[in-house]
C-alpha cells in the first residue's frame, strides 16, 4: 500500500532520433512497440485503479468494527490483534515483492495482488468464525503489501521524468480510495440490508475492477509493466543499465549499512502506527464519546481525505527542499494539537480533530518522497522501499494492539490517546534524522 522518488534523481534523458531504442542488456535494436501510447495510457488507469484498492480493506473495517467484534464475539484485545494484522502482513509480504517482480515482472506480481484483494475481501465476512476472518484479511493484506512495494518501482520504470506527480497522483487515489470506504460502508451496509457481512464484502467489486488494465497489460508481454513508457523513458532505462559494473554495485548495496535507512525505516513504522491506530480506532472513540456511527465514519473519511489534495502538495514541496525536517515537524504539531483534542473534547471538537489528525497522517507520503530522495538508482530505491516498509512495517504492529489492550483494562480512551500523542515524538526526531540531504548507497559504501 508503496516509493516517491524526486524528479531531480532520474537525468534528464536524450529523445533518440529515431523510434528505435536500443536495450542495454543485450546491446540489440529493435522499434518502438506499436502499442507503447496505448499501454502508457493503461498503466495510468492501472495505477488508479491499484491505488483505490490498497486502503478499503482495512477503513471499511474500522467502521463497523463494533459491529464485527459483536458478530464474531471477538474481546477489546482480539479486536485490536485484528487492528494489527495489517502492518504485519505489510512486514511479511512486503519484503517479498523485489524477488517476485524479478522472477514475475512487477505487473503481473501487481495483477495477482489485485487478484489477492478480491478474493480476501469476497470470502472473509463469510467463512465463519474469527480465524476464517483473520485468514481472509491477511490473504487480501498479502495482495496490498507486493502492490505497495511495487508500485514506485512501477511508476519509476513508466514515467522517469513524471515520478513525483504521477507518485502524487497515485498517492491521491490511495487517499481517495481510504476516505472513501471511511465514509460510504456505513450508509451503503444499512442501504444493502443492515448486514455488516454484506458492507464489508462489496468492497471486492472495486477490486474486480482494478485487476482488468493489469490481466490486459499482463497479457500484451511486449509493452507490458516491465517496459519504458515512452522513448525518453527508454533512454533513460538505457542510461540506468549502460554499465554492468554500476549494476553489480546497485546489487550488492547494502541496505543496513546505512543510517539514514534505519532512520527512514523507524519514521515509515512510526507513522504508521499512527495510522493504523487512526483507521482502526478513531471511529470508536468518536462513537464512545456520543458521536452517532454513520458521523463517526464520516470523520474517519475527512481525516483520510486529507491526503487527497496533500499527498499531491507534500512530494512537490519536499523535493524543493534540500532537507525535510521542517515538513516532519509541520506534520508531528499538527498530530499532537489532534491527540490533544481527542484527549481533551473528543466530541465537542470532533471536525478539528478530525482535520488535524488527516494532516499528520500525511507523513505516509512524505516518507514515500524521502525513500526516492535518499537512493540514487533504481534498484537503490527498490531496495530502500522493501527495507523501508517491512521494516517499518514490523515497528508498527504492537501499536493498534496495545491500543486495544489499553483501552479494554482501563475502560476509556485516555490511556491510549497518552501513547498515540507519545509516539508522535519520536516520530518527530527519526523523521529529521531521515530527511537529511544524503544517500543510502554513499553511507553505505562508507560504512564498508
Amino acid at each position: 500500500m508503496a516509493s516517491e522518488e524526486s524528479t531531480t534523481m532520474t537525468p534528464a534523458p536524450t529523445r533518440p532520433q529515431a523510434p528505435v531504442r536500443t536495450d542495454a542488456a543485450d546491446g540489440t535494436a529493435e522499434k518502438k512497440p506499436p502499442t507503447r501510447a496505448w499501454a502508457t495510457r493503461l498503466v495510468v488507469v492501472g495505477i488508479v485503479l491499484a491505488a483505490l484498492n490498497l486502503r478499503p480493506a482495512i477503513t471499511s473495517l474500522g467502521s463497523l468494527l463494533e459491529e464485527v467484534r459483536d458478530g464474531l464475539g471477538m474481546s477489546g484485545t482480539l479486536a485490536g490483534l485484528l487492528t494489527s494484522v495489517p502492518p504485519l502482513c505489510f512486514a511479511i509480504f512486503g519484503v517479498m515483492a523485489p524477488r517476485l517482480a524479478r522472477r514475475f515482472g512487477p505487473g503481473a506480481v501487481v495483477c495477482a495482488g489485485m487478484v489477492a484483494i478480491a478474493s480476501g475481501l469476497a470470502i472473509r465476512p463469510f467463512l465463519g468464525g474469527t480465524a476464517g476472518f483473520l485468514a481472509a484479511t491477511a490473504l487480501a493484506l498479502m495482495g496490498i503489501a507486493v502492490s505497495n512495494v511495487l508500485m514506485p518501482v512501477i511508476v519509476k520504470r513508466w514515467f522517469p521524468e513524471k515520478v513525483g506527480s504521477m507518485t502524487g497522483l497515485y498517492s491521491m487515489a490511495l487517499a481517495l480510495g481510504t476516505s472513501m470506504a471511511a465514509a460510504v460502508t456505513v450508509p451503503m451496509t444499512d442501504a444493502l440490508g443492515g448486514s455488516w457481512r454484506t458492507g464489508l464484502a462489496v468492497w471486492a467489486v472495486l477490486a474486480v475492477v482494478a485487476v482488468v488494465p493489469w490481466v490486459a497489460l499482463v497479457r500484451d508481454r511486449g509493452a507490458g509493466a516491465s517496459a519504458p513508457a515512452s522513448p525518453s523513458a527508454s533512454a533513460s532505462a538505457s542510461a540506468e543499465h549502460v554499465s554492468a559494473a554500476v549494476q553489480r554495485e546497485d546489487a550488492g548495496l547494502r541496505i543496513t549499512r546505512s543510517r539514514t535507512a534505519w532512520a527512514l525505516a523507524c519514521f515509515f513504522g512510526l507513522q504508521a502506527t499512527a495510522a493504523y491506530i487512526t483507521m482502526g480506532w478513531m471511529p470508536q472513540i468518536f462513537r464512545d464519546a456520543g458521536v452517532p456511527a454513520g458521523e463517526a465514519g464520516v470523520l474517519l473519511a475527512v481525516t483520510m481525505a486529507m491526503g487527497v489534495p496533500l499527498a499531491f502538495v507534500i512530494p512537490r514541496v519536499a523535493t524543493r527542499l534540500p532537507n525535510q525536517g521542517p515538513v516532519v515537524m509541520v506534520l508531528g504539531a499538527c498530530g499532537l494539537a489532534g491527540y490533544a483534542g481527542l484527549y481533551l473534547a473528543p466530541a465537542g471538537g470532533a471536525w478539528v480533530w478530525a482535520l488535524l489528525l488527516g494532516v499528520s497522517n500525511c507523513a505516509f507520503p512524505l516518507a514515500l518522497t524521502m525513500v526516492g530522495m535518499r537512493a540514487k538508482s533504481g534498484v537503490g530505491v527498490a531496495k530502500l522501499s522493501a527495507f523501508a516498509q517491512s521494516t517499518g512495517y514490523l515497528i508498527s504492529i504492537p501499536g493498534p494492539l496495545l491500543v486495544g489492550v489499553l483501552y479494554q483494562h482501563s475502560g476509556g480512551w485516555e490511556l491510549p490517546i497518552v501513547l498515540m500523542a507519545a509516539l508522535m515524538v519520536p516520530q518527530i526526531v527519526v523523521g529529521i534524522l531521515a530527511g537529511r540531504n544524503r544517500t543510502v548507497e554513499d553511507e553505505a559504501a562508507a560504512a564498508a
